[in-house]
């Protein structure tokens, strides 16, 4: 670490939890998201801020103006672009020693794991449950750990499923975003275009999506692995849930022995 990084990143430094070694790691990390809206617009400010080393931007849209009250990675003049160059553009300038990859496509599913088996944690940031799918198989057929989040209305939610177990069968503890809303359920979709969202709450469900995962690259094992926090930012009531495991779950059922 070169003189300019430790004064960069002095104060994650200066934590006993972090210190050297810890943003080291982050500088030698690679993270994937999955979504440029309104929860990946915090989440990649903060992880580009702290120094993780790669950050893979995916995402089909473009900029849309109805977009800039809540998505704040992006401006007025961007309107148009595609969503993954105008938050790159953004990104370099905060830091420019992290190496943004901007992938303006809606990828398959083969397309999804090759870019999950490459990078360390995958943080989905999608606004709606086929994506959402997808991304769970691929953490799951690739080990590799998932912080999930949404948010609608007033209500949002956070959590983390860590599947890096190599050579070893998922563990009754460790469910996957499949446990909690089976594909199958039928569960209702909301879109914040016909429901609406509160700007500010994506800025903190996006915020607690970029806590998890710069812990779980430095090797932080206090927080939500296994768990669900949910926030109704109307009457700011915060709530921390267990998840169970469901040995019946279409998506990881079959993994445990």
């Amino acid at each position: 670490m070169n003189d300019q990084q430790l004064l960069r990143y002095g104060r994650h430094i200066l934590l006993n939890e972090i210190g050297i070694e810890g943003q080291q790691r982050l500088l030698d990390a690679r993270a994937l998201i999955i979504g440029l809206g309104g929860l990946g617009s915090p989440t990649a400010l903060y992880l580009a801020a702290s120094g993780v080393g790669k950050l893979t931007l995916c995402d089909h849209d473009t900029v849309d103006f109805s977009n800039l009250q809540r998505q704040i990675i992006h401006r007025t003049s961007s309107v148009g672009q595609p969503k993954v160059a105008s938050a790159q553009a953004v990104l370099r300038d905060i830091n420019p020693e992290v190496v943004c990859v901007a992938l303006p496509v809606r990828v398959d599913e083969a397309q999804l794991r090759d870019l999950v088996a490459q990078t360390d944690v995958v943080v989905d940031c999608s606004d709606n449950f086929a994506t959402r799918y997808a991304v769970n198989r691929a953490c799951l057929a690739q080990r590799k750990p998932l912080v999930s989040g949404a948010a609608i209305q007033f209500d949002g939610q956070v959590s983390v499923f860590d599947f890096r177990l190599p050579e070893a069968p998922l563990q009754e503890e460790s469910p996957c975003y499949n446990c909690l809303f089976p594909e199958d359920s039928q569960a209702a979709e909301l879109r914040c275009a016909t429901t609406g969202v509160f700007a500010p709450l994506v800025g903190i469900i996006g915020s607690l999506q970029a806590a998890e995962t710069l812990k779980l690259l430095m090797g932080i094992e206090r927080g939500l692995s296994g768990k669900l926090l949910t926030v109704n930012a109307l009457d700011m009531n915060i709530m921390r849930s267990t998840l169970s495991r469901d040995p019946a779950c279409r998506a990881c059922g079959g993994m445990l022995r």
